[in-house]
C-alpha cells in the first residue's frame, strides 16, 4: 500500500470558476480515485487563494469587503466540485487561522535561516499574476502570461533571497531526475535556475488584506509567498508534527505551465532556506485552447463547467475533458469535441454494449447473469488493457489510461458482433458469451471509475452486484473470471442518450 498526497493549484477568488480550473481538478480527483482503488492512502487537497490586490479590488468593484468576497467565490468554488463529482479530502482557504499559521511559521524559519532581508522595491508588478516582473521579462512593456500593462511600484518590502539557492536547485534537477514532469517542464523549469535567479519580494505595505509579517506588523506577505504555503499548511505544517511528517514526503503538486516559476523554483528555494525536506514533486500541464486563446477568467473564451454538465451530463464532461486533453501539451478545447468523444465512446461504445448485454439477458435468460468462460479471448485483452491502463495512471497520463480501458469496451462490442448472441437459442454457446460480457462490463466498471463514478456504479447495479466499484480492490478486481453466476441483471433506460449538437 502506498500513499499519495495530491494537490491542485489554489484558485484565485476575484471571478468564478471555469473549465480551466476544472481541467487540473478532474485530473487530480480521476488520479486520486485511481490510487484508493489499490487501497492506498490518499489525500487530495484543493481550495481558494483568497488574498492580495485582485481580491481588494474586485471586492471594491462588487461593493463588498474582502471576505464577503473571498466567502461568495470560494463558495462558488465548492458548488462547481460539488457538481463535477470532486472528491477532494480538503478543500483550504488561505483565510483560515491554520494557514496564518503555517505561513507565518514557515517564512519566520526562513528570515531566522538569514534568507529574508528588507529593502526598497522599485519596478513593474502585474496586478493579474500578482507577481513583480523583470523589465527584461514584459513584452512590449505588458505582462507576458496575460499580455495587461504592468503597474510601477516603489516601496518597503522584505525579500527573500532566491539568488543563495541556485546551485541547491541545480543539485536537487540532477538527483532526482522525475522531479517535474513531463520533461518539457523540466527542462523550462531549470533553465530558469540556469539563467539567474533574482531575490524576490515577498511583503507589502501598500495592502492591507493578507497575512501580516510576524516580526513587522507594518507589512503582510504577499500573495504568491502566502498562497504556496497551502499545501504545507493542509499536511500539518506549524500545526501537528506528525501529520506532516506522514504526509509530506507523499506530496505531488498539479499545476498549469503558467505557473512553473512560482512552484517549480521558488517553492522549492522557500522550502530549502526554511530547512522542509523532502522536496515535492511537481506534474505540469498544458492550457486548454479555445480558438487558440488560452481559457481564463478574465478571457471572454471562459466556459463554465455548469453550462457543460447541463449538456452533456457530469460523467460525459469528466469523461470527455479527460480523454480528449492529453496532461501536459496545449490542446483544443470545444463543445464539438465534447459532443462527439461523448457520443462515440460513451453512448456508442460503453453505453451500447451495457443495453445489448442487459437486453439479451432478459429476453434469454430470464434477467439472470451467468458466468464467464476462463479461456475467453477476452481475458487477454482484459489482462493487457489493465496493464496498459495501470502503467498510464502512473504516467499521470489519464488520456492514454482511457483509451487503454475502452479498447476492452470495443473489443467486447466486436466479440459480440462476431457471435450475434441475439441469434443464438438459449444454451452453454449462448450463457458463454453473456457471461464474458457481463465479465467484461464488470472490469470496465472497475477501471473507468476514476473518470465516470455515477455510471460506472449504475453498470455496477444493473449487471447485478452489490455495492458500487469505488470498494473495489486492484489489481485483484481486474483478473479474468469473478462474475458470479446467478446474479439479477436489470434492464433500464440508455445510459448515455445521444447528445445533438444544436
Amino acid at each position: 500500500m502506498g500513499r499519495y498526497f495530491y494537490t491542485t493549484p489554489i484558485y484565485y477568488v476575484n471571478d468564478v470558476p471555469h473549465m480551466g480550473h476544472a481541467y487540473t481538478t478532474l485530473n487530480g480527483d480521476a488520479l486520486a480515485r485511481w490510487r484508493r482503488l489499490h487501497g492506498d492512502e490518499v489525500f487530495y487537497l484543493t481550495g481558494t487563494d483568497e488574498h492580495g490586490l485582485k481580491v481588494q479590488r474586485a471586492a471594491e468593484q462588487n461593493g463588498l469587503s474582502p471576505q464577503e468576497q473571498a466567502d461568495r467565490t470560494s463558495k462558488r468554488f465548492r458548488e462547481a466540485w460539488d457538481l463535477l463529482d470532486i472528491a477532494y479530502d480538503d478543500f483550504i482557504r488561505t483565510t483560515e487561522p491554520r494557514h496564518h499559521t503555517a505561513v507565518q511559521t514557515l517564512l519566520e524559519r526562513c528570515y531566522e535561516n538569514g534568507y529574508v532581508y528588507k529593502d526598497t522595491y522599485q519596478g513593474a508588478y502585474c496586478v493579474s499574476c500578482e507577481a513583480y516582473y523583470a523589465e527584461a521579462d514584459l513584452i512590449d512593456g505588458n505582462c507576458p502570461i496575460h499580455g495587461f500593462p504592468v503597474e510601477q511600484m516603489s516601496e518597503d518590502n522584505y525579500f527573500f533571497r532566491l539568488s543563495a539557492f541556485r546551485d541547491r536547485l541545480l543539485e536537487w534537477f540532477e538527483d532526482v531526475p522525475d522531479n517535474i514532469t513531463p520533461e518539457r517542464y523540466r527542462n523550462e523549469a531549470r533553465a530558469l535556475v540556469r539563467g539567474g535567479l533574482e531575490d524576490l519580494s515577498i511583503t507589502r505595505t501598500s495592502l492591507q488584506w493578507g497575512i501580516p509579517v510576524p516580526w513587522d506588523s507594518k507589512h503582510v506577505f504577499y500573495v504568491w509567498y502566502d498562497a504556496l504555503t497551502n499545501y504545507a499548511t493542509a499536511a500539518g505544517y506549524g500545526t501537528d508534527e506528525d501529520r506532516f511528517a506522514t504526509w509530506w514526503p507523499a506530496v505531488r503538486h498539479l499545476l498549469g505551465k503558467d505557473i512553473i516559476r512560482f512552484h517549480c523554483v521558488y517553492w522549492p528555494a522557500m522550502l530549502m532556506a526554511a530547512g522542509v525536506e523532502p522536496m515535492p514533486r511537481f506534474h505540469v500541464h498544458g492550457w486548454l485552447l479555445v480558438s487558440g486563446a488560452k481559457m481564463a477568467k478574465t478571457s471572454v473564451v471562459q466556459i463554465a463547467p455548469r453550462d457543460l454538465a447541463d449538456s452533456i451530463g457530469v460523467d460525459g464532461l469528466r469523461y470527455s475533458v479527460l480523454r480528449d486533453n492529453p496532461f501536459g501539451p496545449d490542446s483544443d478545447f470545444s463543445y464539438e469535441a465534447l459532443v462527439q468523444r461523448c457520443n462515440s465512446d460513451l453512448a456508442n461504445g460503453l453505453g451500447n454494449l451495457l443495453q445489448r448485454v442487459t437486453t439479451i439477458v432478459a429476453r434469454s435468460d430470464g434477467s439472470v447473469g451467468t458466468a464467464p468462460d476462463p479461456g475467453s479471448p477476452l481475458a487477454a485483452t482484459a489482462a493487457s488493457a489493465y496493464e496498459a491502463t495501470a502503467a498510464a495512471w502512473a504516467r499521470v497520463q489519464p488520456s492514454v489510461a482511457l483509451e487503454e480501458t475502452w479498447r476492452l469496451v470495443r473489443e467486447t462490442n466486436e466479440y459480440l458482433q462476431d457471435r450475434q448472441p441475439w441469434k443464438l437459442e438459449a444454451g452453454a454457446e449462448l450463457d458463454t458469451v453473456l457471461g464474458d460480457a457481463l465479465e467484461a462490463l464488470r472490469i470496465v466498471a472497475v477501471l473507468a471509475h476514476p473518470a465516470i463514478p455515477r455510471s460506472c456504479a449504475e453498470v455496477w447495479r444493473r449487471i447485478g452486484l452489490d455495492g458500487d466499484p469505488a470498494q473495489a480492490r486492484l489489481p485483484e478486481a481486474a483478473r479474468w473470471g469473478q462474475y458470479p453466476a446467478g446474479r439479477t441483471v436489470t434492464l433500464g433506460d440508455p445510459l448515455f442518450p445521444r447528445v445533438a449538437v444544436d
